[in-house]
């Protein structure tokens, strides 16, 4: 059985692990990593990647001072891009930045292989269920479809399948008979907010591997 450490190396407070996080959206797992990492801590954000512009995600990293960077799924003639040219271009990015860890951050497109295997063990995501029950686009939903009493989020390293890597942290939120995907949705957020920034941080610390068979 074979390990290698998430992130790559111990990280310190006078050299942070550099991380890039994505977003598609609103960035409010965004903002909470920001402000953890106002305090002392052993993990920064170098670059914000988003593959969309005028977003409000992107106005966090502003005012927070961090580098963003929009990659359009056009080229300059308005030709669509394939996901690995996409990709490409987006690998050109963490490489300026030099980025360790990749932070999926209600980034809503799923990642090829192409750069799955570029950046190996060193990409995490967060999805509002806990996960492996209610994995995809609509957690919230299904999660009262099936009148479930209990949900919340799970951190995971991203691999090649939908929200099936390896689980790295989990927090439980109570559902409410009279709950909306909405209302839930609120409550499961504050945890998320907890929990992301502390994973990051276990990464940081050296504390996480993944295995594999030789």
């Amino acid at each position: 059985m074979a390990k290698e450490q998430v992130g790559g190396r111990v990280a310190t407070f006078a050299s942070p692990l550099r991380c890039a996080v994505f977003i598609s959206g609103s960035g409010t797992g965004l903002e909470a990593l920001l402000r953890y990492q106002q305090h002392e801590c052993n993990h920064i954000t170098s670059v914000v990647i988003s593959n969309k512009s005028e977003i409000q995600g992107l106005k966090y990293a502003e005012q927070f001072g961090i580098p963003c960077v929009v990659v359009p799924h056009q080229d300059e003639q308005g030709h669509r891009l394939s996901r690995e040219v996409h990709e490409q271009h987006i690998i050109d990015q963490l490489q300026k930045y030099d980025v360790e860890l990749i932070v999926l951050s209600g980034y809503m497109l799923l990642l090829s292989p192409h750069l799955i295997n570029h950046y190996g063990p060193h990409i995490v995501n967060i999805h509002p269920s806990l996960l492996p029950k209610f994995p995809g686009a609509h957690a919230h939903r299904d999660v009262i479809e099936a009148k479930e009493t209990m949900s919340g989020c799970t951190v995971h390293l991203v691999d090649e399948g939908m929200d099936s890597g390896q689980i790295l942290g989990q927090m439980r939120v109570p559902v409410f008979s009279n709950d909306t995907e909405s209302s839930l949705s609120q409550r499961v957020k504050i945890e998320e907010h907890r929990l992301y920034p502390s994973i990051i941080s276990k990464i940081a610390n050296g504390e996480i591997h993944v295995e594999w068979h030789e």
